[in-house]
């Protein structure tokens, strides 16, 4: 063949013809994990009042029922939040709620080293930071989810809400150690650093919805037209309308009061007291900040298996199972605490950090089964109760301790709660997927 013959067509290849497209990360992945690292610049204060709480009584002669007070209102706020917060997202974006929201906690977090007096205290930890840490509450992982990912919603939920865990797990050694050895104002600057150096990330990577990227969420078909949504306005009235709406289930009703156990028996008790009550029979705080940073470890364990179990089994019997051991916990607590470290509380913080928060999963899914495409702030009114429950017993606990000396009667209170929300949980029938008036079948609605 010479070099003006043409070649035999099979042997021809087009100079211009695409290479094969290699298979690009979904944008969702990176979404989800921006939102991740969001959620630990958060958990840095929320994991700071226990360790901080002995410091400043000893400094200022504060009284624990008083530091409980501020914690108790940093908590309502926080969950009460949740609602608008999710509305919010929906009307002017996420990343624009979470942007201003990490900047609020880092102000409240940095003013608090002028602190003098108790009022200012409860203004910074209880009304600047609750309203921070609420925009960013778990109702902005179960947005995230929603909006981005059509397969392994309940994995990616667990995940998420497995950063708040890995952000208590990471800083409370850290303020611990930082309060030891510099004082509790050093370790409040730490968290105000933490929560600014995330801002970057969500202005640049946490886009608002797939429609921003022009692609459907992760798992739908490639072929689904994607729509961006539209802005909703009047966020607050919105939130309560839905409320209203919510409202005339049993089930919402049903998720209100196990997930206000939930809250009562997690950052309400043990997120607030343990190392207080670990204090108390002589154990150092660096030690108890390291076992309930044990609780965060595990916490990230238990979570993202929830997830996973979520996607796969009925909720309402997880939830009526991970009450109920964490019931167990509770009663073998007080028999556990000493001035050293020993394999029962070791078993106990590994076993209560694997169900932790492992409600979470199961709870979001429930609130979307039911409530549609309400679902997440239908699921920020059910973790308002989760924060309203956390508050009462952060300040009963703290007012016990005061008027008995002992944690004893707290510990074995929420025990019992828990086998309310156990029980309460295991009843909870499958009900329509909204709001509207209409159920699956057609039928009207179930209604309290």
């Amino acid at each position: 063949m010479t070099s003006r013959e043409t070649p035999p067509a099979d042997l021809l290849v087009d100079p211009v013809a695409p290479a094969p497209r290699r298979r690009r990360v979904h944008p969702g992945i990176l979404v989800a994990a921006v939102a991740f690292i969001a959620l630990l610049g958060a958990a840095g204060f929320r994991a700071a009042p226990s360790v901080l709480m002995v410091p400043l009584q000893e400094e200022f002669g504060w009284s624990r029922g008083v530091l409980s007070l501020a914690v108790g209102i940093n908590l309502v706020l926080f969950g009460l939040t949740a609602p608008f917060a999710a509305a919010l997202m929906d009307r002017f974006g996420i990343k624009q709620v979470v942007s201003v929201a990490l900047v609020v906690i880092a102000a409240g977090s940095g003013f608090a080293v002028f602190v003098t007096a108790s009022w200012q205290l409860v203004l910074l930890w209880g009304v600047l930071i609750g309203l921070g840490t609420g925009s960013m509450a778990l109702v902005f992982a179960a947005t995230i989810a929603g909006r981005w990912f059509v397969k392994r919603r309940g994995l990616v939920t667990g995940v998420l809400t497995a950063g708040s865990a890995t952000g208590q797990l990471i800083f409370l050694p850290i303020i611990a150690a930082a309060t030891q050895s510099s004082g509790w104002r050093t370790a409040s600057i730490i968290i105000a650093i933490a929560a600014l150096a995330v801002v970057p990330l969500v202005l640049l990577f946490l886009h608002n919805h797939p429609a921003d990227r022009q692609v459907t969420p992760y798992g739908a078909p490639a072929d689904e037209i994607v729509v961006p949504p539209t802005r909703q306005k009047g966020s607050a009235m919105r939130a309560i309308r839905v409320l209203r709406e919510a409202s005339h289930h049993r089930t919402f009703w049903a998720l209100v009061a196990g997930f206000a156990i939930c809250g009562a028996t997690t950052n309400g008790l043990i997120g607030t007291h343990f190392i207080p009550a670990a204090h108390d029979h002589g154990m150092g705080e660096v030690t108890a900040a390291g076992l309930l940073a044990v609780v965060g470890v595990f916490d990230i364990v238990g979570t993202i298996a929830s997830g996973y179990l979520t996607d796969r089994f009925n909720p309402r019997v997880l939830l009526a199972v991970y009450y109920g051991l964490r019931g167990v916990g509770l009663v073998m607590l007080p028999g556990m605490l000493s001035d050293s470290v020993h394999p029962s509380v070791i078993a106990f913080v590994i076993v209560y950090g694997l169900d932790w928060v492992a409600t979470v999963p199961p709870t979001v899914a429930l609130c979307r089964q039911a409530f549609g495409e309400n679902g997440t702030i239908v699921f920020g009114w059910v973790f308002a109760s989760h924060q309203l429950g956390a508050a009462a017993m952060s300040v009963a606990a703290g007012f016990l301790r005061d008027q008995t000396g002992a944690y004893t009667i707290a510990w074995f209170g929420a025990a019992g709660m828990c086998l309310v929300a156990a029980l309460v949980s295991f009843q909870i029938r499958r009900l329509p997927t909204g709001v509207s008036g209409t159920s699956r079948s057609g039928g009207t609605p179930e209604t309290a």
